[in-house]
């Protein structure tokens, strides 16, 4: 019978078990092995402590290997669990290491005998439900914003943050530590959901990412209504505390929400016993006053922004210059921090008037009339001694790769979509998340190198973990099958001897 309109033909494959599309996906397990991620989510979680059920690391690795092959949501664990091959290499690794002893306490964790290799749906909505406290949703007041403070277990979950950077600056050290923290909106239609400042219901996680390493180094998940300036310093000062050793030199970048005096002091008077001095460059809010000191800048004084390319110098269009501004706040103080002021015009070509229209189109950005030019204007503050359009483009690389970082969370990883009306829940999904990011990144650094340190997961998953393959067993040995003359068996190969390398290193 003519399935389709091609000349071809599906069947189903007699053998019902031995076959994986996910290939490539093991070298992950065995990466995430040698970070030691099973010994830290054993050793700092203990939700499943007793003899019963599936463990923490069962239920934490299942998630971070969904993240990774792609799924996005706990009903995808039975696309995972579907692929018998992977499943079977799973079971594999969860005996490791361990004792014949130890073996036999692991099968005998399930009441009834054990059917799946990764736990089902249901099980791991449990789980989650362990980071939900119920007792600090009862202290939201009826209006404005609230921070839940985080039980113990998620507290546990996020130091596993701290061991993975800890791992990767061991074996690639870094000595600078330039650190980018900015919210991002994850749009939710969730009942219990807030709005957020676009209008729409959202969560909005804080972020602070490490430049030099490609990881996110803490985060703080929240609800939408949560200002991305809330609390800054105190997660500042989180994610300084979990640096890691080896680490001398801080930098520190932000946008206007981070635009807050005491945060910008701390930086600048050396508050921080470990880094001293921190120099920073953060988005400078366009006040009136401010825009009253860019009005007296000379003519002169401002100098073309010029994009370095291979071919040479171009021409951005926009200007800057140094301004004279000293905030209100700041002026009260005799021995304050002096800071240094950017400004950046860029002239506006499209009028703001339609024709037959008399009102005023609204902006989404700040603008000034100097002369007959109306300008955009933007504003940078910093306390470091470089040259200002150095100054400009090293600021700007906050908006490349963090801002990138974050449509990785959301689109490439299961970040932009949550599983549940409880916030502690999501946070803990979104933790695991931050998990599979960092593993994926650590991977791509260490093992994958050149080209691919740039790939986003849709690369990696087409030409490397979506590889069919056989699973065999001879000798007591087990085999991954590959179709021959792929593309990718070399690669494979090269990964497994790289991370065998890090192994022995270790």
């Amino acid at each position: 019978m003519t399935q389709g309109v091609f000349p071809f033909q599906y069947e189903v494959e007699k053998k019902t078990g031995g076959l994986t599309a996910l290939a490539g996906l093991p070298p992950y397990l065995e990466f995430g092995h040698v970070m030691g991620l099973a010994k830290s989510i054993e050793s700092r979680l203990n939700i499943r402590g007793g003899d019963q059920g599936w463990s923490d690391v069962q239920t934490v690795m299942a998630l971070v290997l969904l993240n990774l092959a792609g799924g996005e949501s706990i009903s995808d664990l039975d696309i995972l669990e579907g692929d018998e091959g992977f499943c079977r290499i799973l079971r594999e690794y969860e005996g490791f290491g361990k004792t014949r002893k130890e073996r036999r306490a692991l099968k005998k964790r399930l009441r009834k005998q054990k059917k799946r290799s990764v736990p089902s749906p249901s099980s791991t909505t449990r789980y989650l439900s362990n980071f939900h406290d119920a007792q600090q949703e009862q202290l939201r007041p009826a209006e404005g914003s609230f921070i839940p403070a985080h039980n113990d277990r998620l507290r546990s979950l996020i130091g596993i943050h701290g061991d993975m950077a800890k791992f990767v600056q061991q074996r690639s050290p870094e000595t600078v530590a330039t650190l980018d923290a900015d919210a991002t909106l994850v749009a939710t239609n969730k009942r219990q959901a807030l709005y957020c400042y676009k209008g729409g219901k959202a969560y909005q996680p804080l972020n602070v990412y490490w430049a030099e390493q490609d990881l996110i180094l803490h985060t703080e998940f929240r609800d939408g209504n949560v200002w991305a300036g809330t609390d800054k310093l105190r997660v500042t000062i989180e994610a300084l505390d979990v640096l890691p050793s080896g680490v001398t030199k801080v930098y520190f970048r932000g946008d206007t929400a981070a635009y807050q005096h005491d945060l910008m002091g701390y930086f600048a008077r050396g508050d921080n016993t470990r880094f001293k001095v921190i120099e920073f460059a953060i988005g400078a809010k366009v006040t009136e006053a401010f825009k009253a000191a860019v009005r007296d800048v000379e003519e002169s004084q401002w100098h073309k922004l010029y994009r370095r390319t291979k071919k040479g110098l171009v021409d951005t269009g926009q200007q800057y210059a140094e301004v004279c501004f000293v905030p209100a706040e700041l002026a009260k103080t005799k021995n304050g921090p002096e800071y240094r002021y950017l400004a950046i015009r860029e002239p506006l070509e499209q009028q703001e008037t339609l024709p037959e229209m008399d009102e005023q189109i609204s902006l989404p950005f700040p603008t000034i009339d100097l002369g007959p030019t109306k300008y955009k204007v933007t504003g940078i503050v910093t306390n470091r001694d470089i040259p200002a359009d150095e100054l400009i483009w090293w600021y700007r690389q906050r908006c490349g790769k963090s801002e990138q970082v974050h449509s990785v969370m959301k689109d490439d990883l299961a970040g932009g979509r949550l599983p549940s009306g409880n916030f502690g829940a999501n946070a803990a999904w979104w933790h695991i998340m931050i998990i599979a990011l960092n593993l994926s990144n650590a991977m791509k650094r260490l093992v994958l190198g050149g080209t691919w340190a740039c790939k986003r997961m849709k690369a990696i998953r087409f030409c490397l973990i979506n590889l069919p393959g056989r699973l065999l067993t001879c000798s007591r040995t087990l085999t991954v099958r590959l179709v021959g003359g792929h593309a990718s068996n070399e690669l494979l190969f090269e990964m497994r001897r790289k991370i065998l390398s890090l192994s022995e290193s270790g």
